[in-house]
């Protein structure tokens, strides 16, 4: 847990606790299961510690894919999403059918734009090696001063925040609606987002509401009602506020 400390600092910590132990003793235990002394440990450091470590300032971005009826038959929508790890708040910076050069430029530019954009210089934006994060996606974040963390190939685990919330979306809410054209695919996708934000308990997060409105502050004692999104597929029950 603590790369940094070598055999003498680990020693005192146990003494701390109680525990009198040599510190070439704690290096023979060390050694027994193949951890290496402090200054090799020191330059390494575990993908999940880098995650606790900047929860803050990381984004993580990813594609993923749904069906849509319209006129042609049935197309293929790609939803380009941003989640911040830290607080698991989730945008939407597009859907197309079409996720081209031209369109990701576009993309990448909205979303670091100084007014509204919601990427900043000295965030880390995680990202895999998908083709569709093109050399002109990457120089506009470089060139705003977003830095890349790009993951090895075939590593889905390694975006877990947002491997979740596209398990989320589909299972709660995609994967149980005939979606019929690019308009109902989005307002879909902003009835979803509300819901995940505003209404629904996380389980990662101490089962809390990530962003709950300002007034919902409920009474003990009144009546308990239910709000419905997307024609009761999306469920939310509270007691009438104070």
């Amino acid at each position: 847990e603590n790369h940094s400390w070598g055999y003498d600092r680990i020693a005192g910590a146990l003494s701390h606790l109680g525990y009198t132990i040599s510190d070439q003793t704690v290096g023979n235990i060390l050694k027994r299961h193949g951890i290496v002394p402090a200054p090799e440990r020191k330059k390494t450091t575990t993908w999940q510690a880098f995650i606790r470590a900047h929860l803050d300032v990381l984004m993580a971005t990813d594609f993923f894919t749904t069906e849509v009826w319209t006129w042609c038959g049935l197309v293929t929508y790609y939803v380009l999403f941003f989640i911040h790890l830290g607080s698991r708040k989730v945008h939407i910076a597009g859907v197309t059918p079409h996720p081209d050069q031209m369109w990701m430029t576009q993309m990448a530019r909205n979303v670091t734009m100084e007014d509204w954009g919601f990427l900043s210089p000295g965030q880390s934006l995680i990202h895999d090696r998908d083709a569709k994060f093109c050399p002109a996606f990457q120089h506009t974040m470089d060139g705003v001063g977003v830095r890349r963390v790009v993951l090895p190939p075939r590593s889905p685990n390694l975006n877990a925040y947002a491997e979740w919330w596209v398990r989320s979306v589909k299972e709660e809410c995609l994967s149980r609606l005939i979606l019929f054209g690019e308009r109902s695919l989005r307002y879909a996708l902003a009835e979803y987002g509300s819901h995940y934000h505003q209404e629904r308990p996380h389980q990662g997060k101490e089962n809390v509401v990530l962003m709950p409105a300002a007034n919902d502050r409920q009474q003990r004692d009144s009546p308990i009602h239910c709000r419905e999104r997307l024609g009761g597929l999306l469920k939310y029950y509270h007691r009438e506020a104070a």
